[in-house]
């Protein structure tokens, strides 16, 4: 019966029907498990609000993508204080733990104990750097309001930055699959440079140790 409504709503239609809410959940997943590639979905239906018709498809899109990714720092922020506040911990914070690097999360402390909230509005910028932020925020015990707070800027640039990523993709490709294609490929680029940047440090540093030990 929902297939059958949405097939008989015109394509813009269906876009807000469908569209919408699937993007909405898809950023607001990935914000809380690294199982989605926010970035690259943003910039995926950037490229296909660009050829839309209406000029306020961007405009939705930006609203949309910013309220979900904001929605899902606020919920792993909030699972996180839990395990800070509980004897036993959390399997989130385990998690955060787990996933935060070392060297980026001593950083993001020292960095969180000078400028208090305003290392949160570049932390999403900053390839890898939300989640040792979000950590060092949890570690100062920092209340939960506070954080939204400053997180929103951070969301509010990650999204137009993301988007203006799809845009551009959108505007080279007379075709959406292309530019979508072109999107995705840039944005899943921009995510793995850090990790390939940490391989390579820490495959030098067992050089250097083979060396020295030898």
């Amino acid at each position: 019966m929902i297939a059958e409504l949405v097939g008989q709503l015109p394509p813009e239609e269906t876009q807000r029907a469908v569209g919408y809410p699937s993007l909405f959940l898809l950023v607001a997943l990935g914000a809380l498990v690294p199982v989605v590639p926010t970035g690259a979905v943003v910039s995926s239906a950037a490229v296909v609000a660009f050829h839309q018709p209406s000029p306020l498809a961007l405009v939705f899109v930006f609203l949309v993508a910013a309220a979900a990714a904001l929605s899902g720092d606020a919920s792993l922020y909030w699972l996180g204080r839990r395990g800070v506040t509980s004897r036993g911990g959390s399997r989130w914070l385990d998690a955060l733990r787990r996933r935060a690097d070392p060297e980026r999360l001593a950083r993001a402390q020292e960095t969180l104990r000078e400028h208090r909230v305003g290392v949160l509005v570049v932390s999403r910028l900053v390839p890898a750097g939300r989640l040792p932020v979000m950590l060092a925020c949890l570690l100062a015990r920092m209340p939960l309001g506070r954080f939204v707070r400053g997180d929103a800027a951070a969301v509010l640039a990650w999204t137009a930055t993301y988007q203006l990523i799809g845009v551009a993709g959108g505007s080279l490709f007379p075709h959406p699959w292309q530019g979508v294609a072109a999107a995705v490929a840039l944005a899943l680029l921009v995510g793995a440079v850090p990790r390939v940047w940490r391989w390579a440090r820490s495959r030098a540093g067992r050089r250097a140790g083979r060396r020295r030990a030898a």
